[in-house]
């Protein structure tokens, strides 16, 4: 379990998953650094966790895409906010699911720079003093679709493919340190990605359809189960899918007679 002191900061932590993980870690009775742009609901989500669990939360506004935010949040938190122990990389989106022709420039930018360069500077800016502590937990959160292809997918598997290099990648940077990294991959949850992705409710509703998905506390789970192990045992990767999806790639829906494509 938690101690008291522990200090968690989230990435993406308004809404889905990030939300999900700060209700998981509270509930164990982490103090929480939350972090998203959207600040008011960051803050609804700090006061409902401080009066339900009884905890330290911070809640702070925070653009992934911006390293010299990032730095300046980091070095004006209190002093007794400073020892972090784990750094979850929540924070990611899809826009659009259009053939890689038909891609705007400003999608792409904004895709590889929340899913890459986002998590690369949160980890960057919070490793050093993990390495100076000698102790430290990086939790990123990629996906099925970094470890897969489909139509469609182009820059966001790029970008998730990315993760689960870095996570590689970093573990092996860091060896001869106690500093644990692993990765969750979830398949189809529901929360307000397809929406966000598509910009359009009516079709983020339909891909949920006639199957059940993952909801964002079963991915909240998985990374609580990484973060609660023992100082010797690194959780290297966990990829999870709800039952009716079958690979990455493919949804069986009530009524299919065949294999279903994971963005019909």
């Amino acid at each position: 379990m938690f101690g008291v002191l522990s200090v968690k900061p989230l990435t993406g932590a308004s809404s889905g998953i990030g939300k999900a993980c700060a209700e998981q870690f509270a509930a164990l009775g982490a103090r929480l650094i939350i972090t998203a742009r959207r600040v008011d609901r960051l803050t609804d989500l700090a006061e409902t966790l401080k009066a339900t669990y009884k905890i330290e939360v911070l809640a702070i506004e925070l653009d992934i895409q911006d390293y010299a935010m990032i730095n300046k949040v980091i070095d004006e938190l209190p002093d007794n906010w400073k020892n972090i122990d784990t750094l979850v990389n929540n924070a990611g989106l899809a826009l659009s699911s259009d053939p890689f022709q038909k891609l705007e420039l400003s999608a792409i930018d904004t895709v590889i720079d929340t899913n890459v360069k986002g998590l690369l500077y949160m980890t960057r800016a919070l490793l050093p003093g993990m390495i100076e502590r000698n102790s430290g937990h990086v939790i990123n959160i990629g996906s099925t679709a970094g470890h897969s292809y489909y139509a469609g997918g182009n820059v966001y598997c790029a970008t998730k493919h990315a993760v689960k290099a870095v996570t590689h990648c970093l573990r092996i940077d860091l060896a001869g340190t106690p500093i644990r990294v692993s990765e969750i991959a979830p398949g189809a949850v529901k929360t307000e990605f397809s929406e966000v992705r598509w910009q359009d409710k009516a079709r983020a509703d339909a891909f949920y359809d006639k199957f059940t998905p993952l909801l964002p506390d079963d991915i909240a789970r998985s990374v609580v189960f990484c973060a609660i192990q023992p100082p010797h045992v690194n959780v290297v990767e966990i990829m999870v899918m709800a039952t009716e999806q079958n690979a990455p790639t493919m949804i069986t829906r009530i009524g299919d007679t065949a294999q279903g494509g994971l963005l019909r």
